[in-house]
């Protein structure tokens, strides 16, 4: 992840390194100039210095051939090898551009030490003629040397007038190449402020934004986008969690507080529609057992049915039960109607076994029965049959309750599963508990929406189908 801070060091960096690569082309620039003009200046200097000693070394002989003094002589053979070395530094300095000029320069420079040490030595062994001849041929040189030496400067001030115009050329263009220099320097320092700026405020801004909403209530607004991979994208995508976790946070605490509220209404029915509802339970136990040593066992069986519905109805409405509990009780509930309405209705159970050791909240199918029977088959007069079903899929224990009653209409449908419509508990009901407390309670207990399914028509029966996950995902479709 890129950071911040490392942003702001590599554009440092960046500008750091422009204005060293500016600085280090200025001043090898500069070293070059700076060493084109010290060569072209010493070029002068060493011409000037061969001009001086060849004038020297003319009247050094001169003096020699006056007066034969040893003082002259070393003087002589001083000047002489200086000269020499004058002349070799000016093979080693000159370019190829007067190539000509100095070849011929350095042979009369040559010819005239070599005219002044035949003149010397003519001299030293009193060769009045020779020396006489040799002494014009050393003036001659010489004078060639001067004058040589002023076309090789003229040459030279030529060059060096060419090498200034350049000079200013190359001044002008370091000139605007700085001006262009700074404005770039300036334009890009301007782009990178407003684009790094822009890459901070606009993120805060939208969490700014994205917190204000939240701080108004809303906890489904548009999730935040930030496309930089530093420390602020993190902080949006924590931003989103934390507001997804809050939604989801306020969503459970709300339909649990629902739940809460569904359950205490249901347990204040049960106390307003059940008198001593224990002593009713023991009393009917105590008939049961009677009836038995009465031999009366079909009537024995029917209050044990009856004691099984009230002790289960008894039981906190809140806790889970294993699925085959709520069978068991339906069994009874069977059992009581069976009796009651004997060849009328009939039930069939088709039972996965497997399926049983599944837990539900308590009250779940007994209802479900019962609504069918009490709202499809009693109003009938031929009666019908009652079928409760439950096989599983890989994910899913199926309960289905089916009647082939009197059916209903799809808007009573939409109604029911849409829980629109206020269910008054039928009164033959047992429990008071009615179809939509049941699809309620369902929805909040496992967070989904589409956990009952209803099919039905008016005169073609009423399936109603449950579809309990085997593993509760808390997270998955959260009922509003």
């Amino acid at each position: 992840m890129r950071t911040i801070r490392g942003k702001l060091v590599v554009y440092f960096f960046v500008f750091v390194f422009l204005f060293q690569i500016t600085a280090v082309s200025i001043f090898i620039s500069s070293n070059q100039l700076m060493k084109s003009y010290n060569d072209s200046f010493g070029r002068f200097l060493l011409l000037n210095a061969i001009s001086q000693k060849s004038s020297e070394l003319y009247e050094h002989t001169m003096k020699i051939v006056t007066d034969r003094d040893a003082e002259n002589e070393d003087e002589y053979y001083v000047t002489r090898k200086a000269l020499q070395a004058e002349k070799e530094r000016l093979a080693n300095t000159f370019t190829n551009a007067n190539e000509i000029e100095i070849k011929n320069y350095l042979n009369i420079i040559e010819t005239f030490i070599y005219e002044t040490e035949l003149t010397v030595g003519f001299v030293l062994r009193d060769d009045i003629e020779n020396y006489t001849s040799h002494l014009e041929e050393t003036r001659i040189a010489s004078t060639y040397i001067q004058e040589s030496a002023l076309e090789i400067l003229d040459m030279e001030l030529t060059d060096y007038q060419s090498f200034y115009h350049d000079l200013q050329e190359r001044n002008e263009s370091f000139f605007l190449f700085i001006i262009f220099l700074f404005i770039s320097t300036i334009l890009l320092a301007i782009f990178f402020a407003l684009w790094f700026s822009k890459g901070i405020t606009k993120p805060i801004a939208k969490l700014s934004h994205a917190a204000q909403e939240v701080s108004n209530g809303d906890l489904l607004g548009k999730q935040i986008e930030i496309k930089s991979n530093d420390e602020l994208k993190l902080l949006g995508d924590t931003f989103n969690n934390m507001r997804t976790s809050i939604h989801e946070l306020v969503s459970e605490i709300k339909d649990q507080s629902e739940l809460d509220q569904l359950l205490k209404d249901m347990e204040l029915k049960h106390l307003q529609n059940q008198i001593n509802p224990h002593f009713l339970f023991n009393t009917l136990n105590t008939i049961s057992k009677m009836a038995y040593l009465e031999d009366a066992k079909t009537t024995s069986g029917l209050i044990d049915s009856v004691a099984m519905l009230l002790r289960h109805s008894l039981g906190q409405i809140d806790k889970l039960v294993p699925l085959k509990e709520e069978v068991s009780i339906v069994k009874d509930y069977f059992h009581i109607q069976k009796v009651r309405f004997s060849e009328r209705i009939q039930f069939n159970l088709k039972i996965d076994a497997s399926c049983l050791d599944i837990e539900i909240p308590r009250l779940t199918l007994q209802p479900l029965v019962e609504n069918a029977f009490i709202h499809g088959i009693e109003e009938k007069e031929d009666g019908g049959t009652i079928i409760l079903e439950i096989y599983q899929t890989e994910q899913e224990v199926i309960i289905e309750v089916q009647d082939d009653g009197v059916g209903m209409e799809q808007e009573r449908v939409a109604s029911l599963l849409s829980l629109s419509t206020k269910e008054e508990a039928h009164v033959g009901h047992s429990t008071g508990i009615g179809l939509t407390n049941v699809i309620r309670r369902l929805q909040l207990h496992y967070h989904l929406q589409e956990i009952v399914e209803i099919e039905s028509a008016p005169n073609e029966g009423t399936t109603i189908r449950l579809r309990i996950p085997k593993r509760r995902d808390t997270d998955a479709n959260p009922v509003s």
